[in-house]
């Protein structure tokens, strides 16, 4: 049991740590770098700045339940992250893309090694939360078990 729980707090600590780092990227790049966040980003930051607080208080508290909230937020988020990358990425995305603001949703500030947006940083993080989030589940639906 001793070895489940040690499981169970590095999971959720590592579910913690990538939002907690994908907010703090976001940050970065629009309060230092003065990147102007589309529509799209607004949405995506919706979906993952709750996660830093529900995920620190549950591991905390040791309330790895929480896995099942940050699973349907992170894959919402994640769901806006991969249709805002094809807009940036797919020639038929971008022609037939909505109206998104004062800031075009198609537009990448940065685009590294061809491929890596920000939008693609973000679906990266509510992957990882996701696969996380995931294996909390199941190791407490194996820990009922035994």
């Amino acid at each position: 049991m001793a070895g489940t729980e040690k499981k169970l707090e590095n999971l959720l600590l590592g579910a913690w740590g990538v939002s907690l780092i994908a907010t703090l990227g976001s940050l970065y790049f629009s309060e230092i770098m003065k990147f102007i966040p589309c529509d799209l980003c607004w949405f995506q930051r919706i979906f993952m700045y709750p996660q830093v607080i529900i995920l620190g208080l549950a591991a905390i508290r040791k309330e790895y339940e929480i896995a099942r909230y940050s699973l349907v937020l992170s894959i919402i988020g994640g769901m806006i992250s991969l249709y805002h990358y094809l807009l940036q990425k797919v020639p038929f995305f971008q022609e037939h893309a909505i109206a998104c603001g004062r800031i075009p949703c198609t537009g990448d500030y940065i685009n590294w090694l061809g491929f890596i947006t920000i939008p693609f940083l973000a679906l990266t993080a509510f992957c990882m939360i996701s696969i996380l989030s995931v294996l909390i589940m199941k190791t407490l639906k194996e820990g009922n078990r035994s």
